[in-house]
């Protein structure tokens, strides 16, 4: 049985580092990607000898993301998995309200998403081949208090992951959107408000590895709070905020 290669970006922290970690474990080859390579130096050090490899690169540029994953594919091999987990959280509030937070969360949030994407699809076309999995987050189900930046790139990438499934369908390419709730990374750091079942990012890693390995869709954590903010956004505003602002507070 060939070696299964997983491509991994925004695995220098947060959950990318976590899945990368556990992955390698796993018996996966890792290629971790994010922008500074000593950070990926040293995730490949912790992890198991000779399991993870980094590859530096940002993702916003479109020709460099391309370029890394040619690099990947002729000194590595194959790409089986790509998850696309980059990107970064600015709190934006009407208070303090700066158009280039949004640009900022736009360009690495959602296009780094998309360049991640062009650069695997040709690989994935033509071996016929391939699993796609792309980290949303349930602040894309709804409105969410200093996430109006964060929360619309994730709504976008949720609407992106499920159109892309059709064709991806008939390529045999196995499509996955992953939405986690409060994970505890430097991102949820910044967070000013109350964040309900916040998990640690190891549980996090293997609720999303043990999703991908399964055979859903979406894959989502911890279930009884994603769920609940999924139901809460197909109530009627009148109820909504009111929820949002109580589960929030405090």
């Amino acid at each position: 049985m060939s070696e299964r290669i997983a491509w991994i970006t925004g695995a220098s922290s947060g959950i990318g580092r976590a899945v990368a970690l556990q992955m390698a474990h796993d018996g996966w080859r890792v290629v971790g990607s994010a922008r500074r390579q000593e950070e990926l130096d040293e995730l490949a050090a912790e992890g198991p000898p000779g399991r993870i490899t980094g590859v530096a690169v940002d993702v916003t540029d479109l020709e460099a993301t391309k370029a890394a994953v040619a690099r990947i594919e002729a000194e590595i091999g194959p790409i089986d998995r790509a998850i696309l987990a980059a990107g970064t959280h600015i709190p934006t509030s009407a208070d303090d309200f700066k158009p280039e937070d949004f640009r900022t969360l736009v360009e690495v949030n959602l296009m780094g998403v998309i360049h991640a994407t062009a650069a695997v699809l040709p690989g994935f076309k033509e071996r016929r081949a391939g699993h796609l999995v792309v980290v949303a987050s349930v602040a894309g189900y709804g409105g969410l208090p200093t996430a109006a930046g964060y929360g619309a790139t994730k709504a976008g990438l949720i609407n992106f992951t499920e159109a892309m499934k059709f064709d991806l369908d008939a390529w045999g390419v196995k499509t996955q959107l992953v939405c986690p709730g409060f994970v505890k990374t430097p991102l949820t750091d910044r967070n000013e408000f109350s964040m309900p079942f916040l998990m640690e990012v190891e549980d996090a890693a293997r609720a999303m590895v043990k999703g991908m390995d399964g055979g859903g869709f979406e894959i989502t954590f911890p279930k009884r709070f994603t769920w609940l903010v999924k139901l809460m956004s197909v109530l009627p505003y009148g109820l909504y905020f009111p929820m949002v602002r109580k589960g929030t507070s405090g």
